[in-house]
């Protein structure tokens, strides 16, 4: 590089290399999630996290009440996860499994189906919640091509739905008020119905099922399977609904000849007060995915899990092979945080922290109930919600929590936890007082 390249290159970055200024540079040169480049809100530095605390460059805590999106549900630095990684990067870091295989993806792939419904038998690893979602709908579309019955190519869902933003995944969010509407030109065209409008705890009746089982009934020549949350829609509206949904859902997949997809990145290992949602409605699914709190918040990785049935087919019919194959495909040190994570949860801890969670989340979140624009409270497991009638003004309730020392992170009219498994009592209800803050805060804005 010349010096006057060099002159301008320096310029660019500041000169970030002698004296890193985090904040400036974040500002002018990193996406963030849902972000935009231009007259960007100031991001805080974290420096280090133990526990449910973030360590801010400030010298300020804060309780991570998002569990870093759902996935840290041990808390940060836990030494059992820490150890586990420092024994596999002493052996390796990576290596291919194309043709290779190795112990940590053994061990990890036998602690899953151990506790994967029964009908579940094989496991395919893959980089992230979304890429098993892709994973999952070319599994089902090509289960019915490999068969002959390649017009069975179509995806039935629920509105309010999200499952990704890749795109296969964003093909199967809600079309109108999920994130991905731009793209809607691009996508595959998959087929919706209303959101279940039976809440969690009460009864499904048969006009809840009614336009589920009309489109199934209409379409199954067409339709590969039916994709599902179980039980709570995440991001599209952390809507909670019957358990009898689900089993209605089940046995007409069962009856159209269509397979089962269930979503369980956000709602696995015990989000909801079962090891699975699925649990709920004691139904299994033809295709399972899993991901985010699956190694604890260590790294990055999912997994696909399906029956011998469906893993028969694409192993012998068609082409004979599965296609698909990430590169960082198992990862060792991803499945060594992986098998301690689960290892954690083996211990049952998580039974008695759950009921402790909810129980304070339903006592402390239902003072929101009276506040003007408020409108609805829900809890089930680990999941608190606040929702508004209009939308969160998101700089004011971020400055309301982090006063409140508390790290939340608000969408649409949604003020809402999923706090690490490990929070205390007092922490947990000093996440709710920041909550039932930013509610009132925004009452005065109605």
């Amino acid at each position: 590089m010349n010096m006057s390249n060099q002159a301008a290159h320096d310029k660019k970055l500041g000169k970030l290399h002698d004296g890193l200024d985090v904040s400036t540079f974040d500002r002018d040169h990193l996406w963030h999630p849902y972000s935009t480049m231009v007259e960007r809100v100031p991001m805080l530095e974290v420096a280090s996290a133990q526990g449910v605390r973030l360590q801010l460059k400030d010298g300020a805590e804060l309780i991570d009440a998002m569990s870093s999106w759902w996935c840290a549900i041990h808390g940060y630095n836990h030494p059992h996860l820490n150890q586990a990684l420092n024994h596999q990067i002493d052996q390796m870091s990576h290596v291919m499994f194309g043709g290779l295989t190795h112990r940590p993806a053994v061990k990890l792939g036998q602690q899953l189906l151990d506790v994967a419904p029964n009908e579940l038998e094989t496991v395919f690893f893959a980089d992230s919640g979304s890429v098993s979602i892709e994973v999952a709908i070319k599994m089902a579309i090509q289960y019915w091509a490999s068969q002959g019955r390649g017009s069975k190519n179509r995806l039935l869902t629920v509105r309010s739905g999200y499952h990704g933003d890749t795109t296969g995944a964003m093909s199967v969010c809600d079309p109108l008020t999920g994130m991905h509407h731009l793209f809607t030109n691009i996508l595959p065209q998959h087929m919706f119905v209303e959101a279940p409008r039976c809440r969690f705890g009460e009864p499904c009746e048969a006009e809840d099922i009614h336009d589920f089982e009309a489109i199934l009934r209409e379409h199954a020549h067409e339709i590969a399977a039916v994709i599902l949350e179980p039980i709570v829609q995440g991001a599209g509206g952390m809507r909670m609904y019957a358990a009898g949904y689900l089993s209605h859902v089940h046995e007409l997949c069962k009856q159209h000849n269509v397979l089962l997809i269930f979503d369980e990145i956000a709602t696995g290992f015990g989000r909801t007060g079962k090891y699975f949602a699925c649990e709920h409605a004691d139904v299994s699914p033809d295709i399972m995915c899993v991901g985010k709190a699956l190694t604890g918040g260590y790294m990055t990785m999912a997994a696909t899990m399906t029956t011998r049935q469906v893993a028969d087919v694409l192993s012998t019919q068609g082409p004979g092979v599965f296609m698909h194959g990430p590169t960082f495909m198992a990862n060792p040190l991803a499945c060594a945080a992986a098998s301690a994570s689960l290892e954690l949860l083996e211990t049952n801890t998580w039974k008695t922290q759950i009921p402790q969670i909810e129980e304070i989340l339903q006592r402390e979140l239902n003072e929101a109930q009276s506040i003007r624009g408020v409108a609805d409270v829900r809890v089930l497991g680990a999941i608190g919600v606040i929702e508004l009638e209009a939308p969160v003004e998101m700089q004011a309730a971020q400055r309301i929590s982090t006063d409140h020392g508390v790290w939340l992170r608000p969408f649409g009219k949604l003020i809402y936890t999923m706090p690490p498994y490990v929070i205390t009592p007092e922490e947990l209800r000093q996440v709710t007082k920041a909550m039932v803050s930013i509610a009132n805060d925004q009452s005065k804005l109605v």
